[in-house]
């Protein structure tokens, strides 16, 4: 049973999360469309079982709703992982996405660590949505990109080097980073042996 809800309500941000590391129906309502395409990606790439629903500030922009989106899905893999016995541990993933290449590397040590390297030249990046574009935030900061994965990483408690090798269209560096990533996560967490993998005897 590798499950987690989260709850999570600031000032800012109002989310409601339900993740199974082990498969299931994903639906995703953040009020930011790029945001709500990205988690659909992780999702489905991953397999794992994603249900989220988060109401922000977004009339100021995307900020908080990215970075506690962030916060909560990594509580949520944290608490679904568990005592971490008989996971893979470690994984990675080389993934193309048009002419961008993306490596993502992942290990579930217990220690929050992100090495960022997608090396986004645009600050926007378009997004397609009539809701958001009436909110008037019609363009997605990629700053945010990395907001979200060190918020995620510093609650997941893993690991994670993301690294463009190659790469020029600003969409699919980033599509193919959540997609790598959902791949090499998934793989990580699989269960694969019956102890704790490493020789602590601890993760």
């Amino acid at each position: 049973m590798r499950k987690a809800e989260i709850m999570r309500k600031t000032r800012e941000t109002d989310i409601k999360l339900e993740f199974d590391l082990d498969g299931g129906d994903y639906k995703i309502a953040t009020n930011c469309g790029f945001l709500n395409h990205m988690l659909e990606l992780f999702a489905c790439h991953s397999g794992f079982g994603l249900k989220l629903e988060c109401t922000g500030d977004v009339e100021v922009d995307f900020h908080h709703t990215v970075e506690d989106v962030g916060i909560a899905l990594g509580q949520a893999f944290n608490t679904a992982i568990g005592d971490k016995k008989g996971i893979a541990r470690y994984s990675h993933m080389i993934l193309p996405m048009d002419e961008a290449l993306i490596l993502s590397a992942v290990d579930i040590s217990g220690r929050g660590t992100l090495n960022y390297q997608l090396n986004i030249e645009s600050a926007k990046v378009s997004d397609d949505s009539d809701e958001v574009r009436q909110r008037q935030v019609g363009l997605f900061d990629t700053e945010l990109i990395e907001e979200f994965f060190l918020s995620f990483v510093r609650e997941a408690r893993i690991t994670l080097h993301l690294v463009k090798m190659y790469g020029k269209n600003t969409h699919h560096i980033i599509e193919g980073a959540f997609k790598a990533f959902a791949r090499s996560l998934s793989s990580a967490s699989k269960i694969v042996g019956g102890g704790v993998p490493s020789s602590k005897g601890l993760l």
